[in-house]
């Protein structure tokens, strides 16, 4: 196995095996933590299809990991279509004859406040954080329900989902709709042996994030360094990091746990000073 070297990005050693031969999707996986999590699913043996609305990312993605001896493609579906996000998972079967992971990890972060939503913002949050990952799932797991085969969802939620700030109102009603979905469909499904968790991430260094900063609250170079002094591990959380925890849900490692919705912050719920 090769290496990968992407801006600092973690080097891609030796397999460590977590997901050997498994067939793994990753939407939203061209940039940000699905980035991360395809490198991370890669380096531990599956075989990666990741996708996203532009093709540059997602080709560069897919080229660096097949440079490091990993079988990786790139599919472009806009995942705010029903019709496309189910078609990813098509995709997939028609290359490999299954799916047996699958991580929602496209998101939308524009902000809004209640009073400032209009009617086309709260669609589009609600078409690229609920909508998609739902018929993503719907796809996936009928595909394993065919074959009587296990399998497992990892979605990619947020903090937010507990209420959120005052100018995420359209994104923190669509997280807190993924991780219903999650505690619903792990549920509906535990007997079929299909595991289905969620992180709920806090605040996180990812290229989304330094373009939302940076178009919405005009933010500087510095902004991370800046924000990092205001948290109690003195920075933002790391992709890479989030990308091994995904893994490992994704892999037998994490044993019979389904219908989990992690909270993956540095701040606890509900604790006061």
């Amino acid at each position: 196995m090769g290496h990968l070297h992407d801006s600092g990005k973690r080097l891609l050693d030796d397999t460590g095996g977590l997901l050997d031969g498994k067939i793994v999707l990753v939407n939203g996986g061209s940039q940000g933590i699905g980035a991360a999590v395809a490198r991370a699913a890669a380096r531990e043996g599956a075989a990666v299809t990741v996708t996203g609305r532009r093709p540059e990312p997602g080709e560069a993605l897919v080229g660096e990991l097949r440079a490091a001896g990993c079988e990786a493609a790139y599919v472009r579906v806009d995942l705010a279509d029903a019709g496309q996000a189910r078609g990813s998972v098509a995709r997939v079967i028609e290359a490999h004859g299954r799916i047996d992971c699958l991580v929602n990890a496209a998101g939308l972060t524009s902000r809004g406040t209640l009073l400032e939503t209009t009617p086309e913002l709260f669609d589009a949050h609600l078409a690229i954080n609920l909508k998609g990952p739902f018929f993503a799932m719907q796809a996936a797991v009928a595909d394993m329900l065919e074959r009587e085969a296990p399998g497992t969802i990892v979605n990619i939620g947020s903090n937010c989902a507990h209420g959120g700030p005052p100018n995420l109102t359209a994104y923190s009603t669509a997280k807190a709709g993924l991780a219903g979905l999650t505690r619903n469909a792990a549920h509906a499904h535990r007997w079929d042996r299909i595991r289905v968790n969620a992180l709920n991430i806090g605040w996180t260094a990812t290229e989304g994030e330094d373009a939302t900063q940076r178009a919405f609250h005009g933010a500087g170079d510095d902004w991370r360094e800046r924000a990092g002094r205001g948290l109690p591990m003195g920075r933002l959380g790391d992709p890479d990091e989030i990308a091994d925890f995904v893994v490992l849900l994704l892999s037998d490692r994490s044993g019979v746990v389904t219908g989990s919705v992690i909270d993956w912050d540095q701040n606890v719920l509900g604790a006061l000073d």
